[in-house]
Order: C-alpha cells, then sequence, then structure tokens
C-alpha cells in the first residue's frame, strides 16, 4: 500500500476530525491514492470509502457496578472513608430528614382526624423542640398523649 498521508490529512479536514480517525478502506486504496484535489476526496467520502471513526469514550461499566454495590452496602469500609462521620453525614441533615419527616407525619394525622388541632399545635411544638427521637417514637407518644388531651 502506498503512502496516503496527504489523503489521510486533507479528508481531516472535511470530516473535521483527527488525522488518526480517518478510516480508508483498504479495498478502495488505489481510488484514494488517485484523488489529488478535495473535490475527488469529498467524492470517496459520499461513497463510503473515507469516513471518520467514532470517538471512543471511556466506559462506565464499572463504576454503575461499583455503584449498584454501593447502594447495598457494599464498598462503604473505614478504608474507603476520608470524612468523619459528622462530615459524610452531617447533623443538620440529619435533623432536616427527621424533622420533615415528623412533621409530614403530624400534618396527615391532623387532616385525617387522629389528632385533633390543639394536640397538633402541642406536638408540633415538641417535635420542634428535639422531643421525639423518630416518627414511630412520635406516633407512640401520640397513643399516650390522645387519651389526656381530651
Amino acid at each position: 500500500m502506498s503512502d496516503l498521508a496527504n489523503q489521510k490529512r486533507v479528508a481531516a479536514s472535511l470530516l473535521k476530525c483527527g488525522v488518526n480517525r480517518v478510516w480508508l478502506d483498504p479495498e478502495r486504496a488505489a481510488d484514494i491514492e488517485a484523488a489529488i484535489s478535495r473535490d475527488d476526496l469529498r467524492g470517496l467520502i459520499e461513497d463510503g470509502a473515507v469516513q471518520a471513526r467514532r470517538v471512543k469514550g471511556n466506559s462506565r461499566g464499572r463504576a454503575r457496578e461499583n455503584m449498584a454495590k454501593r447502594a447495598y452496602g457494599h464498598r462503604k469500609g473505614a478504608g474507603r472513608r476520608k470524612g468523619s462521620a459528622g462530615a459524610r453525614n452531617p447533623s443538620k441533615r440529619v435533623w432536616i430528614r427527621k424533622i420533615r419527616a415528623q412533621r409530614r407525619t403530624l400534618r396527615e394525622m391532623r387532616d385525617d382526624g387522629t389528632i385533633e388541632r390543639s394536640l397538633y399545635r402541642l406536638m408540633y411544638r415538641r417535635a420542634a423542640g428535639g422531643q421525639y427521637r423518630s416518627v414511630a417514637h412520635l406516633k407512640a407518644q401520640v397513643e399516650l398523649l390522645a387519651g389526656r388531651v381530651k
């Protein structure tokens, strides 16, 4: 096969890609060698004798596999951790998650009539003060207070 470097260079500029991405059909080497003008090369590009290869990307297959494992708790050991527990799961975010869940539960209980408005208001203020550890704790307290506040 002869030197087709010049054709490759011109084809790269026509295809708007790098020289290394230009593919020349080995079956049509004679035609490509004969192509000396840009117009000749345009014709070969239309015929498919000269093409631009696809851009190579980095595979995310391994990354997806690892993310799936992390979802169910693997690959999270002490050797993988950089920040402290408070940096990885800040106490403010923990509080926000907890208080929003409690307030949502209280709203639902008030709206469906499980608790009346006065008890809702009392428990809302207590939740804001951090009196309930979780939604389960809050629900347990509803049963105790519901009997008392009637």
